[in-house]
């Protein structure tokens, strides 16, 4: 189970009239995380979600608050909580010169990963994402959807318990999507830790047994989808959304 628990981040920016100013991208947020679960963290751009997954990943740390992920912390034990947990970040660059398998090998080393199953591993992971057409490319020469593929691949290499996924079907084609959301579905089953991170609301509500509504920072709503809709009295997870900030048209894309 991961478990947020009053989390806030403060950074520091310059106004319009370039004086040092802080402000808090995430403000007091708390909610759990179960296992056999995928839980949506679901706002517009800006509303903290990347900020917030991490710190759920290691990345960061919460100016205040606590995290706490299978009963400990990154403080008491970094390393054993980053061998079980997956962070897929929807801007991660991967290298340009190499092929598919030589960044898999790459990533089976940096999880230290036994060698006696990492080519097997590797089969199985080139297989589920239907990588096999073009597991000897060159990654520079990729499409948008393969790469992404790749990049969930690396990512669920060494078999985490925890996945926090931000964006991870932002910009693909529907093939490429589907795809990685059976997958996700699949470690669902499976009795995996999934956070979800999407501006798609649509895609959110099928894809996720609960979900946190994020708006500036705050959290406005948690709740089965089901129970987000009945609660705000209206039809679908986007209409929700907008009636609980005001129906700002122009905060969701």
């Amino acid at each position: 189970m991961i478990e947020i628990k009053n989390v806030s981040k403060e950074f520091t920016k310059k106004n319009e009239k370039g004086k040092s100013v802080k402000f808090l991208a995430d403000k007091d947020i708390s909610f759990e995380v179960h296992d056999g679960e995928i839980l949506g963290l679901l706002g517009p751009n800006g509303a903290g979600k990347t900020t917030l997954l991490r710190m759920i990943a290691g990345i960061m740390k919460p100016t205040t608050g606590q995290i706490q992920i299978d009963n400990t912390t990154y403080d008491k034990d970094e390393i054993a909580i980053k061998k079980n947990i997956s962070f897929l970040s929807g801007n991660t660059k991967l290298y340009k010169d190499i092929s598919c398998v030589e960044l898999l090998k790459m990533c089976a080393g940096y999880y230290g990963m036994d060698k006696s199953i990492v080519s097997n591993r590797i089969d199985e992971v080139i297989a589920r994402f239907d990588m096999e057409s073009f597991k000897n490319q060159r990654i520079g020469s990729l499409s948008t959807g393969q790469v992404q593929r790749l990049g969930v691949s690396r990512c669920v290499l060494h078999d985490p318990h925890y996945y926090v996924l931000d964006e991870a079907t932002s910009g693909l084609d529907i093939i490429s999507s589907q795809i990685i959301l059976d997958f996700i579905k699949e470690e669902r089953d499976k009795g995996k830790c999934i956070i979800y991170s999407t501006h798609y609301m649509e895609e959110a509500e099928n894809i996720c047994d609960r979900v946190v509504l994020l708006n500036k920072g705050k959290k406005i709503a948690e709740g089965t989808p089901e129970e987000v809709v009945k609660q705000t009295d209206t039809s679908n997870i986007r209409d929700a959304f907008f009636k609980l900030i005001g129906d700002s048209r122009n905060e969701l894309e």
